[in-house]
This record gives structure tokens, C-alpha cells and sequence, in this order.
């Protein structure tokens, strides 16, 4: 009966595969990353119209502590400054 069931309904495949409507860890606030990770601020991109990206600009401990108490104008300019910057894609599941 399963695979009539992945037949009829394909998407019931991607949601057990995926499990993309499960958010991990729970109950945590992800526009807030400073409270899990040191350094680290929230941002928003708009990519296209109608499509917002939400990431995080964490800067490496060895700035940390000129980091400290900085407002999100200090890490736009951070980005803009001569060190390099790596990307993180973490996968399809909907969180940071």
C-alpha cells in the first residue's frame, strides 16, 4: 500500500524524505541569533520582488571583540571591508 500511496500523492514522498515542516531545534526565535551564536546579527536580502532571504553575519572570534555591542551598521560595513566572506547554505529546511 505504500507505493500506491507514493503514486497518488509524490509530495507525501518529498515531506518524509525532506521533513521540511519540522523546525529544529523548537521554540527558538531565529530573528534573534545573538542569544545562540556570539557575534552574530540578523539580515534580510531581497532577492527579486516578492522574495526575501533571511541570513545571518556572524564575524570570526578573532574580531569578536571589536564586534562587541555594535550596532547592524558595523556588520554591513564588515562585509564591505577587505576580508573574505564565506557562504553557507545549510540545506532546504526552512530555518537558519
Amino acid at each position: 500500500s505504500v507505493p500506491f500511496l507514493i503514486c497518488l500523492f509524490p509530495s507525501l514522498l518529498t515531506k518524509c524524505v525532506y521533513l521540511n515542516f519540522l523546525a529544529f531545534p523548537f521554540f527558538v526565535d531565529f530573528g534573534r541569533p545573538e542569544l545562540l551564536v556570539n557575534n552574530t546579527i540578523s539580515l534580510h536580502l531581497t532577492t527579486e520582488p516578492g522574495v526575501t532571504v533571511g541570513i545571518w553575519h556572524t564575524v570570526p572570534g578573532s574580531r569578536g571583540a571589536e564586534a562587541q555591542g555594535k550596532e547592524q551598521r558595523w556588520y554591513e560595513e564588515a562585509l564591505a571591508d577587505a576580508h573574505p566572506v564565506i557562504i553557507y547554505l545549510h540545506g532546504n529546511g526552512g530555518t537558519r
